[in-house]
């Protein structure tokens, strides 16, 4: 048994006054996977927050995970924590409310032209068709797709945090789903794999690394031989289409 084995096996079974110290102890353990989710957010909204802030946040998404996990049920707490981590960052982000609503207005209308054009060309529209049916010029529409890029990256972690939490949840429960539960797990995940083959190559793969790999995108552009800023766009663009593709579920993805 390892000396982190130990830790989690005292602090699962000491007396409340003595947790306090062994839970200090795992926070300095974990505090870089912290770091690490913070610094994955930071990419996006990096204008708006600081990263110290980040990670205050973060701090108080691991403390919950630590306080609410049980290592006797054969997860791996990092996975269990990352998720509450940046539920937590995302938590805090949702109450300073600095997206401004004329972005969220436009940004909900990018994405109904964007999936209109789609559906009317067969394929992927370019930034000029786009730019050309929102009556925007090409800077103003690559600008609006970069701002646009934070509301993307909550929706699909809301997306993804919501299944992983069932799925945890599901686990950790004495009692079995119902079948209906079972289906609609199913469903969601057959929905988002769906969705995701139907993207081009580029997008694919910039969803797969970040989201699946837990790469950042200065790990990504590297693999790809891009742009940050390049990485970011495609990375935008997937989310914009995926929105579009499972906003016709949002009773069943978002209830």
């Amino acid at each position: 048994m390892t000396n982190l084995d130990n830790l989690w096996q005292a602090y699962s079974t000491s007396s409340a006054d003595k947790k306090n110290a062994l839970k200090e102890k795992l926070i300095l353990h974990y505090a870089p996977l912290v770091k690490h989710v913070a610094g994955r957010l930071l990419v996006h909204i990096g204008q708006h927050v600081e990263y110290d802030d980040l990670v205050g946040y973060g701090i108080f998404g691991l403390i919950d995970a630590i306080e609410k996990f049980d290592s006797t049920k054969g997860v791996k707490f990092e996975t269990y924590a990352s998720f509450r981590i940046r539920g937590a960052v995302i938590d805090h982000i949702r109450r300073m409310d600095w997206v401004p609503r004329t972005l969220r207005q436009k940004n909900k209308q990018m994405e109904q032209v964007y999936n209109q054009l789609e559906d009317e060309l067969g394929r992927q529209p370019t930034d000029e068709e786009l730019a050309a049916k929102l009556e925007l010029t090409i800077e103003e529409t690559q600008d609006l797709l970069r701002k646009s890029s934070v509301l993307s990256l909550v929706s699909l972690d809301d997306y993804m945090e919501q299944n992983y939490e069932s799925s945890f949840t599901s686990l950790v429960a004495s009692r079995v789903d119902s079948p209906e539960e079972q289906t609609e797990r199913q469903e969601r995940k057959e929905m988002l794999a769906d969705s995701i083959n139907k993207l081009t190559e580029k997008e694919r793969l910039v969803i797969t690394l970040y989201y699946f790999e837990d790469l950042t995108l200065k790990e990504i552009s590297s693999i790809m031989k891009v742009s940050e800023s390049r990485v970011s766009q495609i990375h935008t663009k997937a989310i914009t289409r995926l929105q579009g593709k499972l906003g016709k579920y949002k009773n069943l993805l978002f209830s």
